[in-house]
This record gives C-alpha cells, sequence and structure tokens, in this order.
C-alpha cells in the first residue's frame, strides 16, 4: 500500500468521525502489506482486532461473512463504527455486504489492491457473496463512503489477476466507445506501464460511476454492466463447483465472445469485431475447459442468475449493435445460446 492511499485513507477517516474503526482484510493481503496495515492500526479509534478472511472466491460465503459480524458484535461496534476493506474484489464484495447488513448498514471504505477491484468491484456499491456454486446469489446494494485504488500493489499480482481485472476493462471499453475498444485490443495485458494502467483504471471508474448514478439499483440502464456476465458467470460458476476455479474476469473474458457471437446474429454486430475479439482472447487468456457436454449445466446455472428472473425457455442478454451502444434484456432461447457456444468453441479452436 502506497503512502498516498495512506494518505488519502487518513482524510477519509478523519473526515467520518466513527466511534470505531476495523479493518477487514484477506490473508493474502495481510501477509504482503503487513507493515502497513500495523501502521493502520495505531490511529486513533482503530480497533484492536483485525479481522481477516481466507484469500479465493471458494471463501465468499455467508460462514466468512457471519465471521466478520461475530467479531464486530464482541467487540462492541456500532452504527457510527465503520469498516475499511483492504483486498480485492472478493474482499470488497463480502465485507461490504457485511457493512450493509450489520446493525443495518453501517459506512465502508473500500482500498482495493488488485485491477479487478480498481475497475470494477469494488466500484458501484454491489456487495455480495456466492451461495453454493451460484455467483452473489446473496447481496445487497450499498454504497462505499469512498474507493481508493491502491494501483502500486498491482506489480505484486500474478498474471491471472492482472488478466481478471483486463477482462472487466474490455467490457468497459465495448460499452463506452469503438474508440476505446480499439485502443485496448492493442494492447498485451501483461505489459502495459504503470502510467496508463492508471488512465485505464480512471477511464473505467468514470465510465461505471456514469452509468451507476444514472441507475444505482439497476432498474434499467444499469444492467448494461452485466456485459458478458450471463455467459461468463455460468462459465465462473460451472469451473468453481468442479473444484477447478477460475478469476473471475477471466471468466467474463470469455462470457463477452458469445455475447459478441449473439450481438452479431441478432443486432447485426460487425463480425470482424467478433473475429478480432476472438484472436485476442485466444492470444492472451488460457481456454476454459468447456465442451459441448456442458452446455446443459451451463444452461441451468444461467437460469439461476439474477438477470433471469422472468420466462424459463430464455436468457436474458446485454447485447451491442456496435461498440458504444449497448441494449439489455434481448431474450436468448437454448437453441440460440447452444448455436453461440458451437461458434464460442469453434473461434477459440477447441
Amino acid at each position: 500500500m502506497s503512502h498516498h492511499i495512506i494518505s488519502q485513507l487518513q482524510k477519509s477517516v478523519g473526515a467520518a468521525a466513527a466511534d470505531r474503526i476495523f479493518i477487514v482484510t484477506d490473508s493474502n493481503v495481510a501477509h504482503i502489506e503487513a507493515a502497513l496495515i500495523d501502521e493502520l492500526r495505531q490511529w486513533p479509534g482503530m480497533a484492536r482486532e483485525l479481522i481477516v478472511v481466507p484469500a479465493g472466491e471458494e471463501n465468499k460465503t455467508l460462514d466468512e461473512v457471519g465471521r466478520v459480524i461475530a467479531t464486530l458484535s464482541a467487540a462492541g461496534a456500532s452504527r457510527r463504527s465503520m469498516l475499511i476493506c483492504i483486498g480485492g474484489g472478493m474482499l470488497t464484495d463480502l465485507a461490504g455486504f457485511a457493512a450493509a447488513i450489520f446493525k443495518r448498514g453501517i459506512r465502508h471504505i473500500n482500498v482495493t489492491t488488485t485491477l479487478l477491484g480498481a475497475v470494477d468491484a469494488s466500484v458501484g456499491g454491489k456487495t455480495g457473496v456466492d451461495f453454493g456454486s451460484l455467483k452473489n446469489e446473496v447481496g445487497a446494494f450499498h454504497m462505499p463512503l469512498e474507493v481508493l485504488a491502491d494501483t502500486a500493489s498491482f506489480s505484486t499480482l500474478p498474471s491471472g489477476e492482472i488478466l481478471s481485472g483486463f477482462g472487466e476493462v474490455i467490457k468497459t471499453a465495448l460499452l463506452a466507445s469503438e474508440e476505446m475498444t480499439e485502443s485496448l485490443l492493442n494492447l498485451d495485458p501483461l505489459e502495459i506501464d504503470s502510467v496508463r494502467m492508471e488512465e485505464i483504471c480512471r477511464f473505467c471508474r468514470d465510465e461505471k460511476m456514469r452509468i451507476v448514478t444514472a441507475d444505482p439499483t439497476e432498474k434499467g440502464l444499469r444492467k448494461v454492466l452485466n456485459l458478458g456476465h450471463t455467459a461468463g458467470h455460468a462459465m465462473e460458476s460451472l469451473l468453481l463447483e468442479r473444484g477447478a476455479p477460475v478469476p473471475h474476469g477471466v471468466a467474463i473474458a470469455h462470457g463477452l465472445l458469445v455475447s459478441l457471437i449473439l450481438s452479431h446474429d441478432l443486432l447485426g454486430l460487425d463480425s470482424s469485431l467478433v473475429s478480432r475479439y476472438a484472436t485476442w482472447l485466444r492470444r492472451h487468456y488460457p481456454a476454459l475447459p468447456i465442451t459441448c457436454r456442458d452446455y446443459d449445466r451451463l444452461w441451468q446455472l444461467a437460469r439461476h442468475d439474477k438477470k433471469n428472473s422472468g420466462a424459463t425457455d430464455t436468457l436474458n442478454f446485454v447485447l451491442l449493435s456496435s461498440p458504444g451502444h449497448p441494449t439489455y434484456d434481448h431474450p436468448v432461447g437454448r437453441p440460440g445460446l447452444d448455436a453461440a457456444l458451437d461458434l464460442y468453441q469453434e473461434l477459440q479452436g477447441r
């Protein structure tokens, strides 16, 4: 954690006038940032307890939320208390949900240490946990008091975490404009310098907040942020239940290809973009171990998605007529999805 982030955090905490402040982090961050977390724990008003959640998507559970709440309760936290949530998207989702439901809501600040958290997960007020193999099945909208991105920590991330964050970056570019999409498809996600990465993070946060501000609780426009997520979440859930989880944004990067294929079929999206994106995905991302034998389970998992609460014979997709022109709630039946998955497999060389 950079001292610039600590300085920003100091100002935010000082302005909040909380009676007690609790730090929630995960086991990886607690180890990597041990010295600086210890520094934070010396601040006036900081609780003695450091709440450490085991790292990994498999620990994004109601049991862990219960453990966070039990610690807060035992330590005498009140509605005027505050959480500082330090970690990636899994941690800010889980700790933000604990903040949302403890005493019907206390304030929290997200300090994100991953690219995925900086561009998507910690921004916009969605919190929650998985339930079984179902992604984000339980959750609430609870806006953080502030979101701080510790971009200095990105250099410690494994390549899979950078690729995960970049899946959401590409999604945001597709929602925003053809120019931004073209610019990012010319990049290798693992070869971006710190200055350009900071620009990308700022672009993604600004674009997401523009949409969230217009539709905070996802009644309409905010649904476009689910581009790539209907298929991507199903893929992620399938691999999670098999005990072979992949980072969230890696699954979303693959789900985006399915959405682009459907966008071409249903809205006439230029096939050259589908081909270009497929080539970029194949070059930079690992293939997922998914075959036609998995289509039934993918359909079942997608049916549980919160975006698909209507008819049982269709799924709702976010699609594009062109970059920068998304629309939502497009019904896609099982034959249409199977055909798109077949082409997805073909374009990935499977």
